[in-house]
């Protein structure tokens, strides 16, 4: 808890004594961390710069467990039962097949394009992958490079009141490598660290925790409470005027900004969407997190970051190993790929309507694929060698795939693709220059991407 104290004793003229606004006008009551609070704080000290604004977006879905190539989108019909798995291939609206088990993608594939030829060449665990296919580096060195959208954020600014980078429905979770995921601004600063939901956006009567205050302090209450200044009695003067209160209170402020907006409450409002829109996107968290997704990018947000799942461990995921606390191959296709199909397809088929396609890219991505062939117990294991990832809208051509894996989908045959590759693309759909520097360790300029590495051009030709 974060207290003021200093001398005597004051009562403002909403009756609240000096004694009562150390005890409840603190930022967690107002529904605030302190590490939102450093967060703000870091805010004032040092903000990116606002550009004119150009209208895109990224909705980054990350599809924490890593789905199989071979059972979705990369499938292998000729090859041995044992690497081409129970499933059939089915034609598209692209030109390309994929998985009986994604038959509404089928529909509308002329509006994505796969990226098959993904790998890596670190260790094949969760966490690793995270990091690189949203910060595109592996965090060595104790630093850890920023999100995506987080470096995003510090170029270009909030649109509004509404914060620049959203995680839904919350960060991700244990993985099993006990290593950061790439989740955060890294050494940018907590300033520039995204909103995340810390909710279900599926469940009964769902709200956003940080954007309302304790039910035991009404909103009037709240209001008189602005401005901290009116409630510190003179003997913390010489407090305020130092730079340290000078930064709370613009945290105070911001803080404030966001709670009592009513564009802020109406953007996370999903009672406000038809139930037959609510429907189309399936009630499941995944689904109800991609119409939030939606409402957020419409209503000014520049980057959100949709965690399919939060762990890999005792629910069903796309972490198919085939035996217990981890998936099987029956149970992607009777629970995780319906849910998935129906949730994704609605979203670009919605922002398609709306005409935000084409400014707003969807970028489908995983940590690593799944080994060729089928393991023991009937599922497959970590394979970072190969694998698919896919985008739509941004200024992506829809309905063509890049790379060619080889017979059984283990080894990039033609175009391997990095996960610097990835972001690099990323950056580049929302007009990011890649010659970009930020401002690094020690404060020296650190590149945006590598250097040399450039963004998928074939999927915008």
């Amino acid at each position: 808890m974060l207290n003021l104290t200093g001398r005597g004793s004051v009562t403002t003229c909403d009756g609240v004594t000096r004694r009562d606004f150390l005890q409840v006008g603190t930022l967690g009551a107002l529904g605030l961390t302190m590490a939102k609070f450093n967060a703000l704080q870091a805010l004032a000290a040092g903000q990116g710069k606002p550009a004119a604004d150009d209208g895109k977006a990224c909705i980054l879905i990350f599809n924490l467990g890593a789905p199989s190539q071979l059972d979705l989108f990369d499938m292998k019909p000729d090859a041995p039962r044992e690497i081409r798995g129970p499933f059939s291939p089915i034609s598209t609206k692209g030109d390309f097949q994929l998985s009986e088990l994604l038959p509404l993608h089928a529909k509308l594939a002329d509006k994505f394009s796969l990226v098959r030829t993904c790998y890596h060449t670190a260790a094949a665990v969760h966490d690793t992958g995270h990091q690189m296919m949203q910060t595109g580096r592996l965090f060595t060195g104790g630093n850890n490079t920023p999100h995506a959208g987080c470096a995003l954020e510090f170029l270009k600014g909030r649109r509004n009141e509404l914060p620049a980078h959203i995680i839904l429905p919350e960060p991700m979770g244990n993985t099993g490598g006990g290593m950061p995921h790439g989740q955060d601004a890294g050494f940018l600063g907590k300033a520039y660290d995204p909103f995340s939901l810390m909710a279900d956006p599926s469940k009964p009567g769902f709200k956003v925790p940080d954007l309302l205050p304790p039910q035991d302090i009404g909103e009037a209450r709240l209001r008189r409470r602005r401005d901290m200044r009116q409630v510190v009695d003179d003997a913390v003067r010489t407090f305020e005027a130092s730079e340290s209160a000078k930064l709370m209170d613009a945290n105070f402020a911001a803080a404030y900004r966001l709670m009592t907006s009513d564009k802020a409450r109406e953007a996370f409002d999903l009672s406000q969407e038809p139930l037959k829109v609510r429907e189309r996107y399936g009630m499941t968290r995944f689904g109800q997190c991609c119409l939030l997704a939606r409402r957020l990018v419409e209503r000014g947000v520049r980057f959100v970051t949709l965690n399919t799942f939060i762990t890999v461990f005792d629910e069903i995921t796309w972490d198919i190993h085939g035996s217990k606390p981890f998936t099987s191959i029956a149970g992607m296709k009777d629970i995780v790929c319906p849910m998935y199909d129906q949730g994704y397809s609605a979203l670009i088929e919605d922002l398609h309507q709306r005409g935000m396609l084409d400014s707003t890219l969807v970028a489908n991505v995983s940590e690593f694929g799944r080994t060729p062939k089928i393991n023991p117990t009937g599922g497959r294991d970590h394979w970072p060698a190969c694998w698919t990832c896919y985008f739509a809208g941004g200024g992506v051509k829809g309905g063509r795939v890049v790379g060619r894996s080889d017979e059984i989908a283990a080894y990039p045959a033609e175009r391997p693709v990095k996960p610097g590759e990835i972001v690099a693309t990323i950056f580049h759909s929302l007009g990011l220059d890649i010659e970009t520097h930020l401002p690094g360790p020690q404060g020296r300029p650190f590149p945006l991407v590598d250097f040399g590495t450039q963004p998928i051009r074939e999927l915008f030709a």
